[in-house]
């Protein structure tokens, strides 16, 4: 495993909203580079850049028109090649979105598989063998063109499923995964790895990484293909980290990632944490975190304790964390993320508090995620230092409440959440059990109840944290002997005759 990954703290960047330095209401290359010493100050090491590919945009960029030309309204291929560059003077990483699953209709691949005549691009997306018959369990499209078949969509009608071959073959139109046409769309998923990695980022985080093999029976044919992908890097670019949006980290470990998300949909409860109507760390106390210790702890023992469980504060495809915690909350929700295995992802403006926007008309493909992906408030100036276009040229509206939360007034404030994630970052970074590779062992997580307790340790330190996000005062029975308090926000847990009490709205980090 890339040695980087033991330590990392990643901020994901959604480009277009993140900093723009040319005027024209998009954020671009050129910005996030503008804004690395803000990103290295917060605490974080790593970035994930989320699409930044040729792209008409029908899903913000998941919809790939070109994987070697980055989108003009980011930059050039030189703005990225500059970035990295930037990153690494840092002694920052980065990583890339891939979208290895499909690709844009407006794709050369896909124009010249939708025509009659047979060419190399024919067999490189999923299409039966005539106009009436559909693919099996998947959206489709056809009467599109002159091709005689229907093809798979992943998604959105605007993104055809690319051919990796089926895992089980039961009609005459599917192909093996190791027929000529999947075997040439992996070596072309392997030619753009190759040219990024050669240009400089660091590795990826693959977009529905468990989607592309078809008719996969428990994921078999997608880990094969994924391993051989491993493979190929192993001998290539043995630095190269791999990050899946799988959800099941037994699968995807297995397949030779290096981590793999807790998401909010598949089967982590990670939704009960922050995400549903009672979440755990909100004060009220009707939460319940016992499920996801549960399945955690079932993919921690499934994936042999290899690779990293990657818990994310948020991400485009979420509501944001504020709009079901208090700034508060968030601090102790927080706490956890920076205290769990595995490498923390912190979405830009969540370390501020950025609200999700209720109600906004869908931008590109984002329908209810759209509330999410808002332009960066950075201060008090025009559209809160996004951007010095004309408001009605921002590609998406942002908050304008007068209260929005602005890096510049939360680095103001010592009680900040921004000022407490900092802390966090540098109690992390200063412990090396709290770090991705230490071990953990939940000591407390009772159904309906308060608080979650866990032991972090590696052949260094142990280390107990107790987090009571409810407002009233909880205790469990523990005969662990503590020692000193490393960390603590609210009022400190105290051990008496086998009892540790834990006051209302805390979190405490003990040495044991």
């Amino acid at each position: 495993m890339s040695k980087w990954l033991d330590n990392a703290i990643f901020y994901e960047i959604y480009p277009q909203s993140f900093n723009d330095t040319n005027a024209d209401g998009i954020g671009d290359l050129q910005g996030i580079i503008e804004k690395l010493d803000y990103i290295r100050g917060l605490g974080c090491n790593a970035l994930w850049i989320n699409p930044c590919f040729l792209s008409p945009f029908g899903d913000a960029g998941y919809d790939v028109a070109d994987y070697y030309m980055i989108a003009p309204r980011y930059g050039t291929n030189e703005d990225a090649r500059q970035l990295f560059a930037e990153v690494h003077k840092r002694g920052m990483h980065i990583l890339l979105d891939l979208v290895p699953g499909h690709t844009s209709v407006e794709h050369k691949w896909f124009k010249e598989s939708a025509k009659p005549e047979k060419n190399e691009y024919t067999d490189r997306y999923v299409w039966t063998n005539n106009a009436w018959e559909a693919p099996d369990d998947m959206a489709f499209l056809r009467g599109t063109s002159q091709r005689d078949g229907a093809v798979a969509v992943n998604f959105y009608s605007n993104q055809p499923a690319l051919n990796y071959g089926y895992y089980k073959v039961t009609k005459p139109w599917q192909q093996s995964m190791d027929a000529p046409g999947p075997v040439a769309t992996l070596e072309a998923l392997k030619d753009i790895m190759r040219f990024w990695l050669s240009m400089g980022c660091d590795g990826f985080r693959v977009d529905m990484a468990h989607s592309l093999v078809k008719n996969d029976e428990d994921g078999k044919g997608t880990i094969a293909l994924w391993r051989k992908v491993r493979s190929f890097l192993d001998e290539e670019f043995p630095d190269a980290a791999m990050v899946s949006e799988w959800g099941e980290p037994d699968k995807s470990l297995q397949g030779g990632f290096h981590m793999d998300f807790l998401l909010h949909f598949g089967p982590s409860h990670y939704n009960d944490l922050f995400r549903c109507e009672h979440p755990f760390f909100a004060k009220e106390g009707k939460g319940d975190a016992s499920r996801f210790v549960q399945k955690y702890l079932d993919s921690y023992e499934k994936s042999e304790k290899k690779g990293l469980m990657c818990i994310p504060s948020g991400n485009h495809d979420m509501l944001r964390l504020a709009h079901f915690l208090t700034p508060e909350e968030m601090k102790l929700a927080f706490a956890f993320i920076l205290s769990m295995p595995g490498a923390p992802f912190i979405y830009y403006g969540d370390e501020i508090g950025m609200r999700y926007l209720e109600n906004l008309v869908s931008v590109e493909g984002g329908y209810e995620r759209t509330g999410s992906r808002s332009p960066m408030q950075w201060d008090d100036s025009v559209n809160a230092g996004f951007s010095a276009a004309p408001r009605d040229r921002l590609y998406m509206r942002q908050d304008e409440s007068t209260d929005r939360p602005t890096v510049k007034a939360q680095m103001a404030d010592a009680d900040s959440l921004y000022h407490e994630i900092k802390k966090l970052i540098e109690i992390r970074q200063a412990h090396s059990a709290l770090q991705s590779n230490g071990e953990i062992e939940f000591v407390f997580a009772e159904e309906g109840a308060y608080p979650l307790a866990y032991v972090r340790s590696d052949g260094a330190e142990k280390i107990l944290v107790v987090v009571n996000p409810s407002e009233k005062d909880a205790e469990f029975s523990s005969s662990l002997q503590m020692k000193d308090i490393i960390y603590k926000l609210g009022k400190e847990a105290v051990c008496t005759d086998g009892k540790v009490t834990v006051p209302a709205c805390s979190v405490n980090f003990i040495q044991l």
